[in-house]
């Protein structure tokens, strides 16, 4: 133990201290050590290591360090001596005051092994304090009446020291009239001076007397001080003042505030007048008390000058003086005692914090050393500490008032990073006060987690042809790790395609995942491929993952369609194609076969006739490319027919091919052969002006026949405006000869002026078209006997007038009139009707068929059993040539009714071979119904 040299024979005394501190530290479990007050800095305590079982120099190694509350500054640890030394200057009175003995209590923590050591250290006394009179000047006043062996109380003095050093003795100096007396108090041992009165007074003799008091300790040195006392004789005065009490008792709790009043203290003097007027004073107050209260010192009402605390002094005492003006004294004691409230929260502090932690930390480990303080006293200082919120932490008490946050389960930081710890400690006063302090605890990462691909497999489309370097697809792989835990670097698994190396086609950034083309894919060379990217981590251990990428090539419209078949000769002459002219429609002539490398809808084919030297001759399937005959050939169609088949695919832009055919139409080789030198091909002018012609002739006709539909309705209305005149004389007309409705020299007039003929002729072939020109001057024909003003009729509907006068019946119509396709007339561009030979839905074809009805009803008119020409060619003969004959056309006379005769056409060839037409009687009458047109 450290003890000043100076002091004599106090090396005994230290070794003493030391070994009571040592059978305290194996009696107590702690560790003891002693040291004087008032050392130097850095003085030597105690060797700490060698008490904690460490080597002198491994304190630091080991976090071994002081740990307690208010008490840190006074001591320090040498870390190279491992010893325990003194911070700074110590002071024994301000640490423990007046006590017998001073201890001061500190943990030292080790953090390595977790644990907390108490140290006691006994702060020994030394003589450094002087004994102190609270005054340095007395005024003591005395009767002179007052007789020999009257004690005076003296003010005491007050050492801070103990032991020896503390007060020892009184001292007066020498006199005639006082002596000294020294008074030891029962319940606290305290020595009080009594000036006592030996001889009696005199005032007139001497009205004052000069006292010296020293108060002397017994400490090496000696200390002492002094008090000068003035001794002042009064007059006669024998009454001193008397508290009604000789202690007064009264409790006050803490928080009251300032000015409140504590009690009142009363003495009395039996003396009259201005002898028994009492004045109070505090007589013994000590300096931290005296700010604290005050007095009235007329009405003796004690009251508080400042707000108290119980935890800074929980009992006061004092004493007060009750002095006459004849300077007769009375004392009473006042005893305070300060009563604890519960004001303070405990107080929370963080000892050490171990941060960050591990995501793998074992349950069990320690986090932080908490220390709870209350200053409240009792219960109102009995701390509870606890943790809010339900977290992997949790709080066991250790020594003391310090407590130990643990983890109770494992941590993962991928799920929390950071936890938010709150610690409250609550009293248990009342109301109970609380406190919570908010812990940030980090929590470091551990590479646990591989990189995890948001899908399976990912698809990705191309189209091909794609430039170089491209960018193609991205993937994402994602860590839940931090750091380089995280950092993810991609990759291609090694492979090969059409025996070279996968890394050839594509590549991969290693740090965005973004794939590249490093080829320009062709779809009719590489469909598909098949990639397996890898994304790994940084951490130690590195961690991966795998996802498969489906790389899908798009084929794209670059390949034109290649034509099969026909294939062109090597010459450089055209091929021919042979097709009779007997051939019916749908004859197939040849096939074109055209290819795509493409697929889908890039190598759908579509075929289509681009151009032909026979317009409408030859069709050409929209899918299979067959080419067809439309119609029947005729004599007049051209030996050579040219056609331009384009074959097109669908794709965007469309890509197309075009194949030459040259058609032969013969009946046999030979006839090929025989006008194979007179074949040339058809030049687009050749092919143009027909059609053209035909297109503007249909136009005009079209036109025209419109007009002359619109003309006949306004004649149709004018007539039904007429009917109702008619019915009135409809009985005057039943007797009327049937020649007077219609003349038939009109209808011969209107046929001659309704047709003409046009005729187009070009060098390869030659078309023969009719087309009608009606002359609507001679449509009116006049029918007197219709009505008695000359009512004009049209010949259209002369059949109305037949329904009232006419009772010839009419034939039934002949049901044998269809004929082939090779046998109906046409223009040789037009869309015949279908095989059965039902009545051709052309316009024009129709139109001619009802000019030869007409023309056919003229020359019956006349009688003839024929329609004009040769026997049996109804005139067909000179229009359409000869090939049109009688059993060419259907027979449409009977179907014809001539106004003013009795008489039904009837077919001149029937009448030859022998035939009657069918219901051919002319005898029977038509029925009531009126039959139009």
């Amino acid at each position: 133990m450290a003890a000043p040299k100076n002091y004599g024979g106090r090396g005994e005394l230290v070794l003493l201290c030391a070994l009571l501190g040592a059978l305290g530290k194996i009696g107590r479990g702690q560790i003891h050590y002693s040291v004087p007050e008032e050392t130097d800095k850095g003085s030597f305590v105690g060797n700490i290591s060698k008490d904690l079982g460490l080597e002198s120099q491994e304190l630091s190694k080991h976090g071994v360090r002081i740990v307690s509350r208010g008490r840190t500054q006074l001591f320090a640890l040498n870390p190279r001596s491992g010893s325990l030394v003194t911070a700074g200057r110590i002071d024994r009175e301000e640490l423990c005051a007046q006590n017998a003995r001073c201890f001061v209590n500190i943990n030292i923590l080790v953090e390595d092994e977790g644990k907390l050591w108490g140290i006691e250290i006994e702060i020994t006394d030394i003589n450094d304090n002087n004994p102190k009179f609270q005054v340095e000047n007395l005024e003591v006043k005395i009767n002179e009446i007052a007789l020999p062996g009257t004690r005076y109380p003296l003010p005491e003095a007050v050492d801070p020291d103990v032991g020896l050093n503390s007060l020892q003795s009184y001292q007066l100096s020498p006199n005639n009239h006082f002596s000294l007396e020294v008074q030891t108090a029962d319940d606290d041992g305290a020595v009080s001076p009594e000036l006592v009165l030996e001889r009696a007074l005199d005032r007139e003799e001497e009205a004052a007397h000069y006292l010296v008091l020293i108060a002397t300790d017994g400490g090496e040195p000696r200390r002492s001080s002094t008090v000068h006392i003035r001794v002042t004789v009064l007059d006669t005065n024998d009454n001193a003042p008397v508290f009604a009490q000789p202690i007064y008792r009264v409790k006050v709790p803490e928080n009251v505030p300032p000015g409140t009043r504590l009690l009142t203290v009363s003495a009395s003097d039996p003396d009259e007048g201005t002898n028994g007027e009492v004045a109070y004073k505090f007589w013994k107050i000590s300096e931290k008390q005296s700010p604290l209260f005050q007095l009235n010192e007329n009405t003796g009402e004690i009251s508080t000058a400042k707000s108290l605390d119980y935890e800074e002094c929980a009992f006061y005492d004092m004493e007060i003086q009750a002095e006459d003006v004849g300077a007769l004294l009375g004392r009473t004691k006042v005893l305070i005692s300060v009563e604890d409230v519960n004001d303070n929260r405990p107080e929370v502090t963080i000892t050490s914090l171990f941060s960050p932690v591990l995501e793998n930390t074992l349950p069990g480990t320690v986090i932080a050393f908490l220390n709870v303080h209350d200053r409240d006293s009792g219960k109102n200082g009995q701390a509870v500490c606890y943790t809010r919120d339900n977290l992997p932490f949790q709080l066991e008490k250790s020594i003391d008032n310090y407590y130990r946050l643990v983890t109770w389960k494992y941590l993962d930081r991928e799920k929390i990073s950071m936890y938010n710890i709150t610690v409250a400690a609550s009293d248990l006063g009342t109301p109970p006060l609380s406190t919570e302090i908010h812990i940030a605890l980090q929590v470091a990462d551990i590479n646990d987690n591989p990189p995890i691909f948001p899908h399976t497999s990912y698809s990705a489309y191309i189209p091909e042809n794609n430039p170089r370097g491209a960018s193609i697809f991205s993937v994402t792989a994602h860590d839940p790790d931090s750091g380089s835990n995280a950092q993810i670097t991609y990759s291609l698994t090694k492979g090969s395609i059409m025996a070279a190396p996968l890394s050839s086609y594509v590549s991969i950034n290693s740090d965005t995942g973004v794939l590249y083309a490093l080829h320009s894919f062709d779809y009719e060379q590489i469909q598909d491929l098949q990639l397996l990217v890898t994304a790994s981590d940084s951490g130690d251990p590195q961690l991966s993952s795998n996802v498969s990428l489906s790389l899908f090539i798009l084929d794209q419209n670059d390949n034109a369609p290649k034509i099969l078949y026909p294939m062109l000769p090597t010459d450089g002459s055209t091929g021919v194609e042979l097709a009779p002219r007997s051939a019916e429609p749908g004859y197939l002539v040849t096939k074109v076969v055209a290819v795509d490398r493409d697929s889908g809808q890039n190598a759908w084919l579509s075929y289509r006739l681009l151009k032909a030297s026979e317009p409408g001759l030859f069709t050409v399937g929209l899918h299979t490319g067959e080419v067809c005959t439309a119609r029947a050939l005729l004599d007049r169609d051209a030996l050579k027919q040219s056609l331009v088949v384009v074959v097109q695919d669908h794709g965007q832009p469309p890509l197309s091919a075009t194949v030459t055919l040259t058609v032969a139409v013969a009946d046999t080789i030979p006839d090929v052969l025989a006008d194979m030198g007179s074949i040339r091909t058809l030049t687009n002018s050749d092919d143009s002006d027909p059609t053209l012609y035909l297109v503007v002739a249909v136009a005009v006709v079209s036109c025209i026949f419109l007009a002359f539909v619109i003309m006949l309705l306004a004649l149709r209305l004018w007539r039904w405006h007429k009917s109702r005149l008619l019915q009135a004389s409809s009985g005057r007309l039943a007797g009327l000869p049937a020649s007077g409705f219609v003349g038939i020299e009109g209808v011969q007039t209107f046929l001659q002026t309704y047709s003409h003929e046009v005729s187009l002729t070009s060098d390869s072939r030659r078309s023969h078209m009719i087309f009608p020109q009606p002359n609507y001057a001679d449509m009116l024909i006049s029918q007197d006997s219709c009505e008695k003003n000359d009512t004009l009729l049209t010949s259209i509907d002369f059949h109305e007038c037949r329904d009232e006068a006419a009772s010839v019946q009419q034939a039934p119509p002949n049901t044998d009139w269809r004929f082939s396709q090779a046998q109906r007339p046409g223009t040789s561009g037009s869309q015949n009707g279908d095989e059965t030979g039902t009545w051709p839905n052309n316009q024009f074809d129709t139109e001619m068929l009802q000019a030869m009805i007409l023309a056919s009803a003229s020359e019956a008119a006349d009688g003839s059993s024929t329609l004009g020409g040769g026997a049996g060619t109804m005139g067909l003969s000179a229009r359409y040539g000869p090939q049109f004959t009688l059993q060419h056309v259907p027979d449409y006379r009977q179907n014809v009714y001539i106004p003013g005769s009795n008489a039904t056409l009837t077919n001149a060839a029937g009448k030859r071979d022998g035939k009657t037409p069918a219901g051919g009687n002319g005898n029977k009458k038509k029925s009531g119904k009126k039959e139009k047109k």
